[in-house]
């Protein structure tokens, strides 16, 4: 019968915990590198309407083939403090592998047509653009 001390059941520990980390940095490398976010405005901020149809425009352009990854939000309800703004209507949140992708986001017909539909609906647009480190 072996005899484990302390020591060595904590090295082991710390050797499984370093591995699960190495594995988590590993699997977060392998995410898009580009993220695209947008803020809309709405004329009618108090249209459900208005937002229900912005956020079906914005579902539309999950179809375009260099998007990653799509997530559309409305502001969240979370403590008011004064570096949170949740003044927007709807957000829209993309991924891509890298600029030439969301390049051809920009210039492809279904981005297009999304400007062209539903454009009328918001009075302002805010986007951050960036790359990972």
């Amino acid at each position: 019968m072996s005899l484990i001390t302390r020591r060595m059941f904590v090295g082991t520990v710390s050797l499984s915990a370093v591995g699960a980390v190495t594995s988590c940095m590993s699997q977060q490398t392998s995410k898009p590198a580009l993220s695209h976010h947008v803020f809309f405005w709405l004329k009618n901020a108090d249209s459900e309407q208005d937002r229900a149809k912005l956020i079906e425009g914005i579902r539309s352009l999950a179809a375009i083939e260099t998007v990653r990854e799509l997530h559309v939000g409305i502001p969240a309800s979370t403590e008011k403090r004064e570096v949170v703004d949740n003044s927007y209507s709807v957000s829209e949140l993309l991924f891509f592998d890298d600029v030439e992708g969301q390049n051809i986001y920009q210039e492809h017909p279904v981005h297009k047509k999304f400007v062209e539909n539903y454009s009328h609906l918001w009075e302002r647009v805010v986007v951050y653009d960036t790359i990972a480190v």
